[in-house]
């Protein structure tokens, strides 16, 4: 025996359900957008020489001489390997290339430098591979330092 002869069609949801799940799902692609363009590194300017020094040039320059006769000296009085003088000269060459332009010479290749506006950077530090990584016997020291030194005084 039924109680009620008349058909009853399903319940409609409330349109607040629509929308709360709408809302999440851009809250859900606001958030993804956010992630991804806040850790993305930002583009480097092409004209990146173009920008004015970050620091006093001469007494950047003063500074640099200084370091790599202090490091010619100790490899000549025997304290540092004739390996460890050609990178550590190699390696100020790069940082005094970062201080005077702000390029993070320290951590590119040869390829790198030779991409950026700064071909000085790339011939002196090309020309110091011998002395990093060639095979034995090594250049001198001191032609290398006197490479770097040369390199050191005629940037501008």
């Amino acid at each position: 025996m039924q109680a009620d002869s008349e058909f009853h069609g399903p319940l409609q949801y409330s349109p607040v359900w629509m929308w709360a799940g709408l809302s999440l799902l851009l809250l859900l692609a606001g958030w993804y957008v956010f992630v991804f363009t806040s850790t993305r590194r930002p583009r480097m300017d092409k004209n990146a020489a173009d920008v004015a020094p970050l620091t006093d040039l001469p007494a950047l320059k003063a500074a640099y001489l200084q370091r790599i006769t202090d490091v010619e000296h100790h490899a000549a009085a025997g304290n540092l390997a004739a390996r460890s003088a050609h990178q550590e000269i190699s390696l100020l060459l790069r940082r005094f290339v970062r201080d005077a332009t702000g390029v993070d010479a320290p951590r590119m290749t040869h390829a790198d430098l030779a991409e950026h506006p700064l071909p000085a950077a790339a011939a002196a530090i090309v020309a110091l591979y011998p002395g990093e990584f060639g095979p034995e016997p090594l250049p001198a020291v001191e032609a290398t330092a006197a490479t770097a030194r040369e390199a050191v005084r005629s940037w501008s």
